[in-house]
């Protein structure tokens, strides 16, 4: 199922990356960057929703989509945290945080699987939380103005992204605990 119009679309969030980057770096007007960065960035996100809806309709689901999805989630946040930082829209350590959650939960998942546990580090909501804060966020901190002159997305965004770097320690710990009992049975 490599070609599936789900999968497809979870192949576009990959694809996206280069463009969404690339934005700060062909000249245009800061004001004009921002805004592509964050249209840009909102549409491909908005597939993340789109490709797990047409897969369960039209009954496309399939191992190697389920794989692929959050692999092209997590590379369109830490890219996006990536040029955030470079703009100094976003602290370091939360990147760090956030990239650094991503690789260790990543390694636990592919070992749970590895010795036939993946289940007890199932997606739970609390992981789903801390993504849909960081879609919210990343964007705001992508436009870096005043949404509708009332919104400053600078300051939302800061907050919000702060805010989803103590959902991803929270989900990190709790991810860890469900899998300690497995960690324990297997290290004895």
């Amino acid at each position: 199922m490599f070609f599936t119009v789900p999968t497809l679309l979870t192949w576009t969030r990959i694809v996206a990356i280069p463009f969404i980057v690339g934005v700060f770096y062909i000249g245009l007007q800061p004001q004009l960057q921002n805004l592509l960065a964050t249209v840009m960035f909102v549409v491909f996100a908005l597939t993340d929703w789109l490709d797990g809806y047409l897969a369960r309709k039209l009954n496309q689901t399939s191992a190697f989509g389920a794989f692929l999805d959050p692999v092209a989630d997590k590379f369109l946040v830490c890219a996006s945290l990536l040029v955030l930082v470079h703009l100094r829209r976003a602290d370091v350590f939360v990147a760090l945080i956030i990239i650094g959650r991503e690789i260790a939960i990543s390694a636990l998942r592919e070992w749970m699987a590895h010795i036939g546990a993946s289940k007890s580090v199932a997606v739970h909501m609390l992981g789903k939380v801390k993504t849909t804060v960081q879609m919210v966020a990343i964007p705001f901190l992508l436009f870096d103005g005043r949404l509708f002159g009332l919104i400053d997305t600078g300051v939302w965004g800061t907050w919000l992204i702060w805010i989803s770097a103590i959902l991803t320690v929270w989900s990190m710990v709790y991810y860890l605990q469900k899998a300690l009992p497995e960690i324990r049975q297997r290290v004895k």
